[in-house]
C-alpha cells in the first residue's frame, strides 16, 4: 500500500518532533553543565588530562571533552560541542575525531541494550572503546602524509564563545539548536526518501552476503541487516524479542550484537557526521571493513569460547532466566 505525500510528511514531522524533543532533553542541560565546567576552568583541565590519548591521534586536547560528551549522551551533543570549541582543525582530525564518535556513543543506552540482549555490559563498552581508538589512530596514521587532509577545514557556522557574557552565550546555543532541529529535519526526511525509494533495501540486500561470510547466524540475519541500517536500538529490540523467544542462543546473540555495536546506523549516523566535512569514505568504507574484519575475527574465536567462560564474562541466555525463577 502506498502512502500520499501529505502521509509521509506526517511521518517525517513525528519523528523529528520526537527525535528532537528527545535529544533537546539531554542536549540542554549537557551544553549548560559543559558552559559552567568551562566559567569554572574543568573544561581545559579535563581536555588536558585526556590530551595524552589524543595525542597518539594526532588530535587536539579538546577532542578528549568531545569523545567523552558522545560516549555519556550521544553524536548530536558531541559534534554542538565540537563545532562550538574546535578551530584550525584539518580534514583529517575532522574525519578521526568523526570515527571515534561513530565507533563509541551514547554509550549508557546501548550497553544497556545488548545487556537487556543478554550480552555483558563490559566487554561491550572496552570493545567499541578500543575499536574506535584503534581505527582513529590508524587513520591518523595513514593520513600523516596526505597534503589534502592536512588541509585546515573550516566548519559550516562556528561561533565564538570562550569569553563571552551569559546572554551571548544564550543566543549563540539558541542558534546552534535551531541549526541541529533543521539539520535533524533534513536527516529524517532524507531517510524517509531512502526508504521509499527503495535505496534502504538495496543496502539491506548488498550486506547479505557479506554478513553470511563472516559468520552471522540465518537466524539474526534480517535483524542485524536492521540495526546497521537503521540503529542499534531497532536490531537490539528485534533481537532482544527472539532471545527471549529463544530462537537464538547466546552464542549467535553475541557475535549479532557485537556487530551492532561496531557498526550500526549506517545512514543516519554517516550523514551526520558527513555534514561536519568528514571524509564520506572513511566513514562509510573504512568504517563497515573495519567493523567486518573485526567481526570476523570475533566470529570465529565464540565457538572457541567454554560455556562457563562465555557464561560468566560475555553473555548469558535470557531465555533461562524465566525457567529459573519459576523453579525457585
Amino acid at each position: 500500500m502506498y502512502l500520499s505525500l501529505a502521509q509521509h510528511s506526517r511521518i517525517v514531522a513525528h519523528q523529528w518532533y520526537d527525535i528532537t524533543v528527545t535529544l533537546f532533553k539531554v542536549l540542554i542541560p549537557a551544553l549548560i553543565v559543559v558552559r559552567l565546567l568551562e566559567q569554572a576552568g574543568f573544561v581545559d583541565l579535563l581536555a588536558q588530562l585526556l590530551a595524552p590519548l589524543m595525542h597518539l591521534l594526532d588530535l587536539p586536547p579538546l577532542a578528549g571533552l568531545i569523545w567523552a560528551t558522545a560516549m555519556l549522551t550521544n553524536i548530536y551533543a558531541g559534534l554542538v560541542i565540537m563545532i562550538t570549541y574546535a578551530s584550525d582543525w584539518t580534514l583529517a582530525q575532522v574525519t578521526c575525531m568523526g570515527m571515534l564518535m561513530l565507533g563509541a556513543h551514547n554509550m549508557l543506552v546501548e550497553v544497556s541494550i545488548a545487556r537487556k540482549a543478554g550480552c555483558r555490559i563490559l566487554p561491550q563498552a572496552l570493545m567499541r572503546i578500543i575499536s574506535a581508538f584503534l581505527l582513529a589512530w590508524l587513520l591518523s596514521w595513514y593520513y600523516a602524509d596526505d597534503p589534502v587532509m592536512q588541509q585546515t577545514h573550516a566548519f559550516i557556522w562556528q561561533p565564538e564563545v570562550r569569553g563571552a557574557d551569559w546572554g551571548t552565550w544564550a543566543t549563540t546555543q539558541l542558534t546552534s539548536l535551531f541549526w541541529t532541529a533543521i539539520v535533524i529535519l533534513i536527516l529524517v526526511t532524507a531517510l524517509q526518501i531512502l526508504k521509499v525509494t527503495g535505496v534502504e533495501r538495496m543496502l539491506e540486500q548488498a550486506l547479505k552476503p557479506l554478513l553470511k561470510l563472516i559468520g552471522i547466524s540465518q537466524k539474526a540475519l534480517s535483524m542485524t541487516l536492521i540495526g546497521m541500517t537503521l540503529g542499534l536500538a531497532f536490531g537490539g529490540g528485534l533481537l532482544i524479542r527472539e532471545a527471549e523467544k529463544g530462537e537464538l542462543n547466546p552464542r549467535e546473540i553475541l557475535a549479532a550484537i557485537s556487530l551492532l555495536g561496531l557498526c550500526h546506523s549506517l545512514i543516519e549516523d554517516t550523514l551526520l557526521i558527513a555534514l561536519t566535512g568528514a571524509s564520506l569514505w572513511a566513514v562509510v568504507g573504512y568504517r563497515l571493513i573495519w567493523a567486518l574484519l573485526l567481526i570476523a575475527i570475533i566470529a570465529r574465536l565464540i565457538p572457541l569460547i567454554p560455556d562457563k567462560v562465555l557464561d560468566r564474562w560475555f553473555a548469558t541466555s535470557v531465555v533461562k532466566e524465566p525457567t529459573e525463577e519459576k523453579v525457585g
